[in-house]
């Protein structure tokens, strides 16, 4: 991927990593458009950052995605970037029925089929760019469990083999596939997760980002240090380790 020079659409960009990539996209001479629910965020983002462009869009609404896409393309039809950040994460209780059912499906439908649906609205497009990038956004709880958050783990676990078959799939095209593999980084994803001792600060993650990006401009997975320990724990043999480590800290269990 290239670092200048592209046209990036973000949905989910309004706060957190989304934000953060936007403005450090932009800072780098991209095109970035930033997508996101509130009319309000996305008129403060704009008016902050001359030259972001800003557009509604509800990931977890079919028509929004399928409008939004549309949308960009008309105003945008550079377009050769698209990064599916939207997401959210809650705890659940799967002991009962109340406790995690709704959760469960507003999450999937957020995760999963918001990603898959944006693909969707945007892969032709992508594919007739001489050079294009699709990035997911897993976690590195796709790769070890967190107990408090199980739709969620199972949502991120959804994306990277979504990832890993894209690439297969789309293999020989002009796109290429990206996946993003954040550790607990400190935003507001959860209650009290920007205050977490353990969260990442979302300055050094997102510095530590570009800089794989820069000097890994083929990359496939964008690890930064301290997602490793997770992601990895299989192959090192001591997942069973890993998994108790990350539920001893665990602030919501």
């Amino acid at each position: 991927m290239r670092m200048s020079g592209n046209t990036i659409f973000i949905p989910g960009a309004t706060s957190g990593i989304g934000l953060a990539l936007a403005e450090r996209f932009h800072a780098a001479g991209n095109t970035v458009i930033v997508g996101g629910r509130r009319r309000h965020l996305l008129d403060e983002i704009a008016a902050a950052h001359p030259g972001i462009d800003a557009v509604e869009i509800d990931t977890a609404d079919a028509a929004s995605i399928a409008a939004a896409c549309a949308d960009v393309i008309a105003r945008h039809p550079d377009l050769d970037v698209v990064i599916a950040m939207a997401g959210i994460m809650r705890a659940e209780d799967w002991t009962h029925p109340d406790g995690f059912v709704s959760s469960a499906e507003q999450i999937v439908t957020t995760n999963v089929l918001g990603p898959i649906r944006l693909i969707g609205a945007l892969i032709e497009h992508l594919r007739a760019q001489p050079d294009a990038t699709i990035m997911t956004v897993s976690s590195g709880l796709a790769f070890a469990p967190l107990r408090a958050t199980p739709s969620y783990n199972a949502s991120k676990a959804a994306i990277h083999m979504l990832s890993e078959s894209l690439r297969l799939q789309l293999a020989g095209t002009s796109v290429r596939i990206v996946e993003l593999e954040p550790p607990a980084v400190a935003t507001d994803l959860m209650p009290g997760q920007r205050q977490s001792p353990i969260a990442m600060p979302l300055a050094e993650f997102v510095d530590e980002v570009m800089s794989i990006l820069e000097a890994e401009p083929d990359v496939t997975e964008v690890q930064v240090e301290r997602v490793k320990y997770l992601r990895y724990g299989e192959q090192r043999g001591d997942y069973a380790d890993v998994v108790a480590t990350l539920n001893a800290t665990d602030p919501h269990a």
